[in-house]
Protein backbone atom coordinates (compact mmCIF):
# COMPACT_ATOMS: atom_id res chain seq x y z
CA UNK A 1 0.00 0.00 0.00
CA UNK A 2 1.62 3.25 -1.19
CA UNK A 3 1.11 6.26 0.82
CA UNK A 4 0.42 9.55 -0.65
CA UNK A 5 2.11 12.24 0.10
CA UNK A 6 -0.27 14.89 2.23
CA UNK A 7 0.46 18.20 0.96
CA UNK A 8 2.35 20.38 3.44
CA UNK A 9 0.73 23.37 5.14
CA UNK A 10 1.97 25.72 6.86
CA UNK A 11 1.09 28.59 9.16
CA UNK A 12 0.72 31.94 7.54
CA UNK A 13 -0.02 30.30 4.25
CA UNK A 14 -3.22 31.18 2.31
CA UNK A 15 -5.30 27.74 1.88
CA UNK A 16 -8.50 27.14 0.03
CA UNK A 17 -11.27 25.25 2.35
CA UNK A 18 -14.11 24.60 -0.02
CA UNK A 19 -17.29 25.34 2.25
CA UNK A 20 -15.88 28.25 3.25
CA UNK A 21 -12.98 30.14 0.32
CA UNK A 22 -9.88 31.23 0.92
CA UNK A 23 -8.43 31.51 4.55
CA UNK A 24 -5.43 32.06 6.37
CA UNK A 25 -3.78 29.40 8.93
CA UNK A 26 -2.87 31.05 11.64
CA UNK A 27 -1.13 27.92 13.73
CA UNK A 28 -0.94 24.15 13.92
CA UNK A 29 -2.21 23.27 17.55
CA UNK A 30 -2.56 19.85 19.46
CA UNK A 31 -6.00 19.25 21.34
CA UNK A 32 -7.14 16.40 22.84
CA UNK A 33 -10.71 15.85 21.93
CA UNK A 34 -12.37 12.47 23.78
CA UNK A 35 -9.10 10.93 24.96
CA UNK A 36 -7.57 11.24 21.98
CA UNK A 37 -4.67 13.86 20.66
CA UNK A 38 -5.29 15.84 17.76
CA UNK A 39 -3.33 17.83 15.86
CA UNK A 40 -5.32 20.65 13.82
CA UNK A 41 -4.78 23.66 11.55
CA UNK A 42 -6.24 26.79 12.80
CA UNK A 43 -7.77 28.60 9.75
CA UNK A 44 -8.98 32.12 9.80
CA UNK A 45 -11.30 33.26 7.44
CA UNK A 46 -11.06 37.19 7.48
CA UNK A 47 -14.08 38.55 5.73
CA UNK A 48 -16.55 36.63 7.41
CA UNK A 49 -14.27 36.74 11.10
CA UNK A 50 -14.29 32.73 11.54
CA UNK A 51 -12.09 30.64 12.98
CA UNK A 52 -11.97 27.16 11.57
CA UNK A 53 -10.14 24.09 13.16
CA UNK A 54 -9.49 21.28 10.75
CA UNK A 55 -7.42 18.40 12.22
CA UNK A 56 -4.03 18.06 10.07
CA UNK A 57 -4.98 14.36 8.72
CA UNK A 58 -8.26 15.08 7.37
CA UNK A 59 -7.28 18.45 5.64
CA UNK A 60 -6.92 16.66 1.86
CA UNK A 61 -9.59 14.75 2.45
CA UNK A 62 -12.33 17.49 2.95
CA UNK A 63 -10.76 19.33 0.09
CA UNK A 64 -8.90 21.59 1.94
CA UNK A 65 -5.41 22.62 -0.90
CA UNK A 66 -3.29 25.67 -1.80
CA UNK A 67 -4.18 28.73 -3.97
CA UNK A 68 -4.26 27.78 -7.11
CA UNK A 69 -1.81 28.72 -9.42
CA UNK A 70 -1.29 31.84 -11.73
CA UNK A 71 -2.17 29.76 -14.59
CA UNK A 72 -4.89 28.39 -13.11
CA UNK A 73 -6.68 32.01 -12.18
CA UNK A 74 -5.97 32.88 -16.40
CA UNK A 75 -7.65 29.80 -17.47
CA UNK A 76 -10.47 31.14 -14.71
CA UNK A 77 -10.08 34.18 -16.21
CA UNK A 78 -10.86 32.98 -19.50
CA UNK A 79 -13.37 30.65 -18.68
CA UNK A 80 -15.37 34.02 -17.72
CA UNK A 81 -14.94 35.23 -21.07
CA UNK A 82 -16.87 32.39 -22.77
CA UNK A 83 -20.72 32.54 -23.58
CA UNK A 84 -22.99 31.44 -20.66
CA UNK A 85 -24.39 27.61 -20.40
CA UNK A 86 -27.47 27.46 -19.24
CA UNK A 87 -29.42 24.70 -19.16
CA UNK A 88 -32.66 24.19 -20.16
CA UNK A 89 -33.15 22.23 -15.90
CA UNK A 90 -35.85 23.98 -13.53
CA UNK A 91 -34.34 26.39 -11.84
CA UNK A 92 -34.02 24.13 -8.64
CA UNK A 93 -31.85 21.88 -9.93
CA UNK A 94 -29.58 24.49 -11.90
CA UNK A 95 -29.34 25.98 -8.38
CA UNK A 96 -28.31 22.93 -6.87
CA UNK A 97 -25.38 22.35 -9.28
CA UNK A 98 -24.79 25.56 -9.13
CA UNK A 99 -24.28 25.59 -5.19
CA UNK A 100 -22.09 22.49 -5.64
CA UNK A 101 -19.67 24.19 -8.23
CA UNK A 102 -19.50 26.86 -5.27
CA UNK A 103 -18.50 24.84 -2.62
CA UNK A 104 -16.18 22.44 -4.31
CA UNK A 105 -13.64 24.90 -4.00
CA UNK A 106 -12.53 24.53 -7.46
CA UNK A 107 -11.34 27.67 -8.65
CA UNK A 108 -12.85 26.75 -13.00
CA UNK A 109 -15.93 25.29 -11.39
CA UNK A 110 -16.62 28.70 -9.70
CA UNK A 111 -15.74 30.52 -12.44
CA UNK A 112 -18.28 28.40 -14.45
CA UNK A 113 -20.91 29.82 -11.76
CA UNK A 114 -19.83 33.70 -12.65
CA UNK A 115 -19.69 33.31 -16.27
CA UNK A 116 -23.21 31.70 -16.42
CA UNK A 117 -25.39 34.11 -13.71
CA UNK A 118 -23.60 37.73 -15.04
CA UNK A 119 -25.85 40.23 -16.34
CA UNK A 120 -25.28 42.85 -18.39
CA UNK A 121 -27.25 46.13 -17.82
CA UNK A 122 -29.23 44.87 -20.76
CA UNK A 123 -30.16 41.55 -19.81
CA UNK A 124 -33.12 40.91 -17.77
CA UNK A 125 -33.38 40.95 -13.90
CA UNK A 126 -31.62 38.20 -11.74
CA UNK A 127 -34.09 36.53 -8.96
CA UNK A 128 -32.70 36.73 -5.56
CA UNK A 129 -31.72 33.43 -5.40
CA UNK A 130 -29.44 34.08 -8.57
CA UNK A 131 -28.33 37.20 -7.52
CA UNK A 132 -27.31 35.19 -4.05
CA UNK A 133 -25.42 32.88 -5.71
CA UNK A 134 -23.86 34.89 -8.39
CA UNK A 135 -22.47 36.98 -5.79
CA UNK A 136 -21.25 34.08 -3.36
CA UNK A 137 -19.42 32.26 -6.50
CA UNK A 138 -18.02 36.19 -7.64
CA UNK A 139 -16.86 36.69 -3.78
CA UNK A 140 -14.92 33.64 -4.09
CA UNK A 141 -13.12 34.02 -7.20
CA UNK A 142 -12.39 37.39 -5.99
CA UNK A 143 -10.88 36.34 -2.82
CA UNK A 144 -8.32 33.67 -4.72
CA UNK A 145 -7.83 35.99 -7.37
CA UNK A 146 -6.88 38.27 -4.80
CA UNK A 147 -4.78 36.01 -3.03
CA UNK A 148 -2.89 34.14 -5.21
CA UNK A 149 -1.68 38.27 -7.45
CA UNK A 150 -0.57 39.56 -4.05
CA UNK A 151 -3.11 42.52 -5.09
CA UNK A 152 -6.10 43.46 -2.48
CA UNK A 153 -9.67 42.60 -3.47
CA UNK A 154 -10.87 45.79 -4.78
CA UNK A 155 -7.95 45.77 -7.29
CA UNK A 156 -8.77 41.89 -8.15
CA UNK A 157 -12.53 43.11 -8.35
CA UNK A 158 -12.10 45.32 -10.95
CA UNK A 159 -9.78 42.68 -12.79
CA UNK A 160 -12.59 40.32 -13.00
CA UNK A 161 -14.81 42.98 -13.46
CA UNK A 162 -12.85 44.16 -16.80
CA UNK A 163 -12.90 40.07 -17.75
CA UNK A 164 -16.79 40.48 -17.20
CA UNK A 165 -17.24 43.44 -19.49
CA UNK A 166 -14.88 43.08 -21.98
CA UNK A 167 -16.95 39.77 -22.90
CA UNK A 168 -20.26 41.77 -22.87
CA UNK A 169 -18.84 44.25 -25.65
Amino acid sequence: MTKTKKPEFRPDEFVVYPAHGVGKIVSIEEQEIAGFKLELFVIHFEKDKMTLRVPTHKATEVGMRQLSTPDIVNKALDTLKGKARVKRAMWSRRAQEYEQKINSGDLLSIAEVVRDLHRTDDQREQSYSERQLYEAALERLTREVAAVSGADEAQAQKTVDSVLTSRAA
